[in-house]
């Protein structure tokens, strides 16, 4: 599976999301870092059985070694799971070994666009929304409706209006929002143009 993104246009988006941050303040202090610490090498010591991770999106794998100490790096194929008909081949899902200690310049996009996820109205908008995955945890920015920063928002509306020029995410994009749509999923926009 290619992407048309360019490892150097990556290298970019990570630059501009590093400057910004949902909220002023540390967000995982408000929550233990649940995000971070719901899997890792940890919870499996202990029993737990999350796998919580994410699959990086086509094309950004290049800006990793697959190496990386603090990643467990897994490559499954995508007619193998629920993606577009358009993706075939390697998707690579990543999950923090260390959490929650982990290079923050290094975070996957997943992990630098939360708590909002990118959603196609049914006029072809691009919208963002408050995230709906089903999480193991509470994300308080989530269930209180947390005021996001205005430089994040607007960054992360900037970053996915560029991502989805490439046919592939543009088709999971357009997958999850008719999935939402399909499910009745009920979920709040935060920002569209």
């Amino acid at each position: 599976m290619k992407s048309n993104i360019k490892k150097k246009t990556y290298q970019a988006i990570y630059r501009l999301l590093d400057r910004v941050s949902p909220i002023t303040e540390d967000c995982g202090a408000l929550c233990g870092a649940a995000c971070c610490t719901c899997g890792g090498d940890s919870q499996e010591e202990e029993g737990l059985d999350y796998d919580l991770g994410i699959y990086l999106l086509p094309g950004e794998e290049k800006l990793f070694t697959m190496k990386e100490e603090w990643l467990k790096w897994s490559v499954e194929y995508a007619e193998d799971y629920d993606f577009p008909d358009s993706w075939f081949g390697k998707v690579y899902f990543v999950r923090c070994k260390t959490p929650p200690v982990c290079p923050r310049e290094s975070r996957p996009l997943q992990c630098r666009f939360f708590p909002l996820a990118p959603h196609l109205s049914e006029e072809g908008r691009l919208q963002l929304i408050w995230s709906t995955s089903e999480l193991p945890y509470s994300c308080p920015l989530i269930t209180e409706k947390r005021a996001l920063n205005a430089s994040f928002i607007q960054a992360t509306y900037t970053v996915w209006k560029h991502l989805i020029r490439d046919t592939l995410i543009f088709d999971l994009v357009e997958m999850d929002s008719q999935d939402r749509e399909a499910a009745g999923v009920n979920y709040q926009v935060v920002y569209q143009l």
